[in-house]
């Protein structure tokens, strides 16, 4: 450990840092494997991460975590003690991948090839009404006016809770959203107390709407995953209560970071975004390069080697907690040329920013999908945007980095 590497855990979880953290992780790299003696073992190279998040040995269940491991980040990621189960993602294989097969058989590939594109019209119908009432162009929160409400809609959508019942769901993914990214300004008391009553509200709510698809099943996901069909039979009704959670929370935390930290992005490179106008088809591989250069999920805390592994030459003991900075290494020198620039005609972007291995993301093509309408479609609509701060107010939470509110200006909105 040198002199520019003491204390930099403390300064990455700092929130003075948390605007631009990617010098701190430059730091970082200069010892690949970094541990200060008690808190977790780091890993930010980009082949290091790689090998690892493919290695069966690393285990992604928090059971494993010998006690005293030190981590700083136990229990960032929303998961808190409930009376449900832990949700896929908290899980290791063979327990992984049965609740993963069963949940993926109404969403994706092979038994659900058209899920995904089917929804495209749908989602295009919500972005293009959330802009349409942006409002006062003089003034837009581009967080709380379009990022924050259009994944939950899309989630409502997905699961199929009727659109009378919207509002509640809008009403609870907040409350629990908030419950991720604490104010540390704000009564502590009443933050987890509006947080459990949220999660037993929208427990409850969820129990109901299941039992009302299995008596009679729509062409929604919930509907399908109640109903099982499939090799492994079905899931419990408390396995389905922690799928569906799951589904609101990681795909609606997730998309709301990727959708601000792109448009920040874009208007931070206007060259870009006006090419991005010109050339609608350009917003693929911009969603990508945006995926390496702004990773939505900066770090996957409360990894696990189930057995004594080595690391470039450092034994990191069994039950050990590590971080693997994903946001590192899609800045690595070794592994992109000119990492710090934003490059959307960038050739090769095998990006962390949706992790690998067993657990890649779930929702990654829903999610592209989502970026992809999302950015286009503000790019062409917004008249002349830009900042109104920069850099803007961001989120408390070092893990799901994203700015809290994104204020623009812009001289009109386009039909």
């Amino acid at each position: 450990m040198t002199d520019s590497t003491h204390g930099i855990l403390s300064q990455i979880l700092d929130y003075a840092n948390r605007a631009n953290p990617y010098p701190l992780y430059e730091r970082l790299r200069e010892t690949p494997v970094f541990h200060d003696g008690e808190g977790p073992y780091v890993i930010s190279t980009y082949y290091d991460i790689q090998s690892l998040l493919h290695d069966p040995r690393l285990s992604s269940d928090s059971r494993n975590l010998a006690a005293g491991s030190g981590d700083p980040l136990a229990g960032s990621e929303g998961e808190e003690a409930t009376a449900l189960p832990p949700s896929f993602l908290k899980l290791d294989p063979p327990e992984h991948d049965r609740l993963r097969r069963m949940t993926n058989r109404p969403f994706g590939p092979p038994h659900s090839p058209h899920r995904v594109d089917g929804m495209r019209d749908g989602l295009r119908g919500i972005v293009t009404g959330l802009i349409d009432n942006l409002g006062d162009t003089a003034e837009i929160d581009l967080v709380d006016q379009f990022a924050y409400p259009f994944p939950v809609t899309m989630i409502c959508q997905l699961l199929g809770v009727p659109r009378e019942d919207e509002a509640r769901f809008h009403v609870w993914a907040d409350t629990l959203a908030a419950s991720l990214d604490p104010d540390p300004d704000a009564d502590s008391a009443e933050r987890e107390r509006a947080t459990h009553d949220s999660r037993m509200e929208l427990g409850m709510y969820l129990a109901g709407l299941i039992e009302e698809r299995r008596k009679a099943p729509g062409d929604d996901m919930l509907s399908q995953l109640a109903a099982g069909n499939g090799p492994d039979d079905s899931m419990s009704t408390m396995e389905l209560l922690s799928t569906a959670a799951l589904l609101l929370i990681a795909g609606h935390e997730t998309t709301v970071n990727l959708i601000t930290n792109g448009m920040l992005t874009l208007l931070r490179n206007p060259d870009v975004l006006g090419q991005l106008r010109r050339e609608p088809g350009l917003v693929v591989p911009l969603v990508e390069e945006l995926l390496r250069f702004e990773p939505p999920v900066q770090l996957l805390p409360q990894r696990t080697p189930l057995v004594d592994i080595e690391v470039r030459g450092v034994t990191i003991p069994k039950g050990s907690s590590m971080w693997l900075i994903l946001a590192s290494g899609n800045r690595d020198p070794a592994r992109f040329k000119d990492p710090d620039r934003f490059d959307p005609y960038r050739k090769d972007i095998q990006h962390l920013g949706l992790g690998s291995g067993v657990h890649s993301c779930f929702g990654a093509p829903l999610a592209r999908l989502e970026a992809q309408l999302a950015l286009s479609e503000l790019a062409r609509r917004l008249e002349n945007p830009r900042l109104l701060e920069d850099p803007p107010p961001y989120r408390q939470n070092a893990v799901l980095r994203g700015p809290r509110h994104l204020r623009i200006s812009c001289d009109g909105i386009r039909s």
